[in-house]
């Protein structure tokens, strides 16, 4: 057991930035985990500057000595250019023709281990994977050859590599400045089991003499060795503590998000709780069994996280405001008085860009088994809609180019999802009920309609591959224009319904919206009698009847203490009454004779 002020010391040391900046979260579903046999990997694209929209690379062939020009993902910066190959697959997404499937999360790792000469940075490393592979395992060789020859220009990621036959984690980090290549370690997920990453390295030992489950780099462990990250025995080599080392961030931060979605799966994984926590160093395993097989609807809501229903609930405490808002603003690490303190960081983030749930299915032809359920913006607030890997163009609102983060238009998806969500967000447990029961309806719709579609594609399929493909394009697409125009339509009516601090009934009659007792209190509590409401009369005999008639009132309900300080204060109002006088004797003597009686009795 590892001291907690001992982990709790480490957490303004941060390996990279891009922990923070960067945050993603993947989820791996294999065959055996599924309750249809499909593969599942979910990706969440989180950054402050990251647009939402849906990418399509068109199949293609290339003449000989054609060259494929590369522009870093993140920044668009030109990083050199590489031979193209022959022949491209068709590209939606993240996902390919073939129902190969990619996503990422960035660990950081090891700073001195970055080379800014590399040509290959993670994002150019994916959808080149992507067009050039029919596998998982051609992906994992297509990657790992590509930055051997070119150079790998980004930090330490985690890549979730799947087909519809199998899963993979893969992480690599670069060798250093100048240094073509990187040193990596894929290892394939059990089937029957789950795993995840958050942008900390997940990969701990791993076996040396298993290809069929495990693949590395040949000089993984001996350039550790060489630079001074690890002594010892090869057997023992741990990958993560080697090239990035844990601290309190990587693991309340990132972990955390890994352990939530592990936890919904499998109640067994709250015994890691104090590892999250920063009390513990036992990690977690890379990968679990899941108590019960999971559909693609369950992932959806895996991905649909704020920590809801641990100790870390953010829909609770003061920062979640009057109407238990589960978001908290920016810095993630803040100082107060000298200490440093941190919010929690849940899979459900305003920064999201886009994030989706694959599905990838042997048992079908890859024209209909791959579908790559797509949204945009924040998980807890998107509709997850389904997109054919092998469509052929994308539908126009969710498009590469409509918009971007530095220009607004009603035409983007994107920002019709960011209204909904940031118009929620202040008065998130007010408009909740109303954003999910569009957003169920709308993917219960998709999922209700699924089989119906594929089996009417599987039907085309037989006579026309064209026709199949067409018909699934034009099935996604529609399905896009449904979900941009009904989400549009949700924050129309959310501005209409709840305006002004009131919310409208069905005939747009206001209520008071208000605040909770718990919040009450705390005004209270703040404000003493600041706000407390005061009666002024100025009839004073008007005064004097209203008070005396309440104090007559008590006294009847033989409440005498409260009685007698209505008297009084009817005194102050008249003082040359003599009724509330009399009363007050009475009430005396009556209270005296109780507190006799209480001596005598006790």
């Amino acid at each position: 057991m590892v001291k907690k002020i001992f982990l709790a010391a480490l957490l303004t040391a941060l390996i990279l930035p891009t922990q923070v900046g960067n945050s993603c979260t993947n989820f791996i579903v294999t065959k055996g985990a599924s309750v249809d046999g499909s593969v599942m990997i979910t990706y969440t694209a989180d950054s402050f500057g990251f647009y939402g929209e849906l990418y399509h690379y068109p199949a293609s062939v290339y003449q000989n000595g054609a060259w494929l020009e590369i522009y870093e993902w993140d920044t668009g910066k030109f990083l050199g250019k590489i031979p193209q190959a022959a022949v491209t697959y068709n590209v939606i997404g993240n996902m390919n023709e073939h129902q190969v499937v990619i996503g990422e999360t960035t660990f950081g790792g090891r700073e001195e281990l970055v080379n800014s000469k590399g040509m290959i940075d993670y994002g150019s490393l994916m959808y080149i994977a992507l067009q050039r592979s029919k596998t998982a395992r051609e992906a994992i060789k297509i990657m790992t050859e590509l930055v051997n020859e070119f150079g790998y220009y980004s930090s330490g990621e985690s890549f979730s590599i799947a087909d519809a036959n199998e899963a993979w984690i893969m992480e690599m980090i670069g060798k250093g400045e100048g240094n073509n290549g990187a040193v990596w370690v894929a290892v394939r997920i059990p089937d029957g089991y789950i795993s995840g990453h958050a942008n900390q390295s997940r990969i701990t030992t791993f076996p040396l003499n298993d290809s069929e489950n495990c693949l590395y780099a040949p000089d993984v462990i001996s350039f550790a060795k060489e630079k001074g990250y690890f002594s010892g025995k090869d057997s023992e080599f741990d990958f993560s503590a080697a090239y990035a080392p844990l601290d309190f961030g990587a693991i309340r931060f990132c972990d955390a998000r890994v352990w939530s979605l592990f936890r919904r799966c499998n109640p067994g994984m709250d015994k890691y709780i104090s590892y999250v926590k920063g009390e513990s160093l036992e990690r977690m395993p890379l990968y679990i069994k899941p108590e019960s097989k999971l559909s693609v609807h369950d992932v959806m809501g895996l991905m649909r996280d704020h920590y809801q229903g641990t100790e870390f609930d953010m829909t609770e405490g003061v920062a979640a405001g009057p109407y238990h808002m589960p978001y908290r603003w920016r810095p993630l690490v803040w100082e107060y008085n000298g200490e440093t303190y941190f919010n929690e960081r849940p899979i459900s983030t305003p920064q999201t860009g886009f994030s989706f749930v694959s599905q990838a299915r042997a048992h079908l032809p890859r024209e209909v088994g791959g579908v790559l359920w797509f949204g945009v913006d924040d998980t807890y607030f998107t509709v997850y809609t389904p997109m054919y890997a092998s469509m052929t163009k994308t539908p126009y609102n969710f498009s590469h180019g409509v918009g971007s983060m530095s220009q607004f238009t009603w035409d983007a998806a994107f920002w019709v999802f960011n209204f909904v969500a940031n118009y929620s967000y202040p008065r998130f447990s007010i408009v909740i009920d109303d954003v999910k029961k569009v957003q169920n309806e709308l993917e219960g719709k998709y999922l209700a309609q699924q089989e119906n579609i594929e089996e009417s594609a599987l039907a085309l399929l037989k006579n026309s591959r064209g026709e199949a493909i067409e018909y699934l394009t034009n099935h996604s697409i529609k399905s896009a224009e449904l979900t941009y125009t009904t989400w549009k339509k949700l924050g129309e009516n959310l501005i209409l319904k709840y305006m002004d601090g009131v919310a409208k009934d069905e005939f747009f009659k206001p209520k008071n919206i208000g605040y909770s007792d718990e919040v009450k209190k705390m005004i209270v509590g703040e404000s003493g009698d600041k706000l407390k409401m005061k009666e002024i009369f100025t009839d004073h005999t008007a005064a004097y009847n209203e008070t005396v008639k309440k104090a007559d009132q008590l006294l009847n309900e033989k409440k005498y203490s409260e009685a007698k300080s209505l008297y009084e204060k009817a005194l102050e109002i008249k003082p040359n009454e003599e009724y509330p006088k009399e009363k007050i004797d009475k009430i005396n003597s009556i209270l005296s004779s109780i507190e006799e009686l209480h001596k005598n009795t006790f």
